[in-house]
């Protein structure tokens, strides 16, 4: 039995008196792309907070590799191994850098090349998401919010992580862009062998992305589900996200209609 490369066990999160998240076990294996999906306040955020060691939970631990993270600031080995693509690609970045410092950022706070060393990564890394050098010298407001996040997501792999926590990382971007992005982000998957946790409330996306799904609801996980296993959702939290969303692929009208009665 192969160790998974991120895993939650019992992550329980208590704030304000509130449990947020109740013994939450979520894991990724080697390649795998996991989504995770629920309603608004269900915990997705502060879940992807605890993987990317953010948030420390009030129980339960997260493994990379097999590998305990401690409690605390996790340090660089474990934060190089699963690297965020978060929502809104114009809130990621800090305004006065160019893109050559955004995405090489993260190899000199690791201490990793030097400055010849890391130019050419990111030459390389956005050569892989289809951008070309010619950006390097660009900031921020000078790009479209769909080159912004192929920027982010340069940056997301010039450490080579193991895994992509992806927070809703299309849905602040138009529709036609939304394709390009997840197109890309299937093929950096199928090349580099990634793992990816997929948060999104796009349901057609997850399935199209996701090996399965996670449903979460009241902070536990009360479902997981195969690709194109919505049709076969048996929890109330899954049928009413897969209702909201008429004609979802995978999901035949007569067996909608039929989760509809029960």
């Amino acid at each position: 039995m192969t160790t998974p490369v991120l895993a939650a066990s019992g992550i329980e999160v208590i704030r304000g008196g509130l449990q947020v998240l109740a013994g939450v076990d979520l894991s990724l294996e080697s390649g795998e792309a996991v989504g995770l999906v629920g309603a608004s306040g269900s915990g997705k955020s502060t879940l992807a907070k605890v993987l990317l060691g953010l948030l420390e939970p009030t129980a339960g631990v997260v493994r990379v590799d097999g590998v305990v993270r401690p409690p605390g600031d996790p340090g660089l080995a474990f934060r190089a191994r699963v690297q965020p693509v978060f929502q809104d690609p114009r809130l990621a970045f800090d305004p006065r850098f160019t893109v050559l410092e955004s995405v090489t950022e993260p190899l000199r706070i690791h201490g990793r090349g030097g400055r010849d060393a890391r130019r050419a990564a990111a030459v390389r890394w956005l050569d892989r998401v289809a951008l070309g050098a010619g950006l390097l010298d660009r900031r921020p407001h000078e790009l479209s919010g769909g080159q912004l996040q192929r920027v982010a997501i340069a940056r997301a792999l010039v450490l080579e992580p193991k895994v992509l926590l992806l927070d809703e990382p299309t849905s602040a971007l138009d529709v036609s862009v939304q394709a390009q992005v997840l197109n890309l982000l299937a093929d950096l998957r199928d090349d580099l062998g990634l793992s990816f946790l997929f948060i999104s409330h796009d349901l057609p996306a997850v399935q199209f992305l996701c090996d399965r799904t996670a449903v979460l609801a009241a902070g536990r996980i009360v479902e997981i589900l195969p690709r194109g296993g919505f049709a076969a959702a048996q929890h109330p939290a899954s049928r009413a996200l897969r209702d909201a969303v008429p004609g979802l692929p995978g999901v035949s009208e007569p067996a909608a209609a039929g989760a509809d009665r029960g």
